[in-house]
């Protein structure tokens, strides 16, 4: 069955009133069918309509693209937009769990887009001091711009192990899925690796030593069985997001050819 879009969506989406809808319906300006006593709109018919109404105008914004040259638009106000939180949230939650890991998904700044999953204790005792904060952020910006497209395990600002998959939006890099708080072989620290680790966050090294054992363990086997799933967990909200992307981008310019 067509996707159907409610006449409530639609006035969300182009910015006028219910008024507005049903005389364009009523009409025959928009395609629309009625079920019942409601309008509804077949979302893939309201697609073939903006084209085929002002190619010209649909077209005119440059945009990113995906893989097959469609033109996407991103929007500038947030990547949060493209991503439906509530069904992100849940997928990555369900991952976190079976692979008893923490994740969490961040844009190319270190700014975090979901709630962190399955959180190592560890973490969430130091993440209360600011500077720790702000250390959690840079590491996350250099993974970020790490050259290499493949995930691989490193070192985070608290010394478990973390790895990040990419996410597109069309054919562009903007966001990434951090998996991690692992702890690695030689876990826990010693005194004087928490001593370090303490003055490099500006916290009481009491913090990581009364948490030290609430991490996630995974044995080097384990760990390669998790590591292919980063990336394909990525794909998942890299499809996601720029198929949310496209279809915003559509009914953008719907809103745009209703206030012509």
């Amino acid at each position: 069955m067509a996707e159907l879009l409610t006449t409530k969506q639609l006035q969300e989406i182009l910015q006028v009133d219910r008024t507005t809808i049903y005389r364009m319906a009523e009409a025959g300006r928009i395609p629309a069918i009625k079920v019942g006593n409601q309008w509804r709109f077949p979302r893939h018919q309201i697609e073939a309509w903006l084209w085929q109404q002002n190619p010209q105008a649909a077209m005119a914004a440059p945009a990113p693209t995906d893989l097959s040259g469609e033109k996407l638009e991103l929007p500038t106000n947030s990547l949060r937009r493209v991503f439906p939180l509530e069904c992100v949230q849940l997928i990555q939650d369900t991952y976190a769990d079976l692979l008893d890991v923490m994740m969490v998904v961040t844009d190319l700044d270190g700014n975090m887009i979901t709630r962190p999953s399955n959180e190592a204790g560890l973490f969430t005792a130091t993440e209360t001091s600011p500077n720790a904060h702000e250390r959690c952020l840079e590491h996350w910006i250099s993974m970020a711009g790490d050259p290499r497209l493949q995930p691989g395990f490193q070192r985070s600002h608290l010394g478990l192990l973390c790895a990040r998959g990419l996410i597109r939006v069309g054919n562009e890099i903007k966001a990434m899925l951090v998996v991690g708080g692992i702890a690695p072989d030689d876990w826990p620290p010693s005194e004087e690796e928490i001593q370090s680790i303490a003055e490099f966050l500006q916290i009481d090294p009491a913090i990581i030593r009364d948490h030290a054992d609430e991490v996630h363990y995974a044995d080097r086997k384990r760990m390669q069985e998790i590591l292919p799933y980063v990336q394909r967990i990525a794909d998942v909200f890299s499809f996601i997001a720029t198929d949310r992307s496209k279809l915003l981008h559509r009914l953008d310019k719907i809103a745009e050819l209703a206030k012509l």
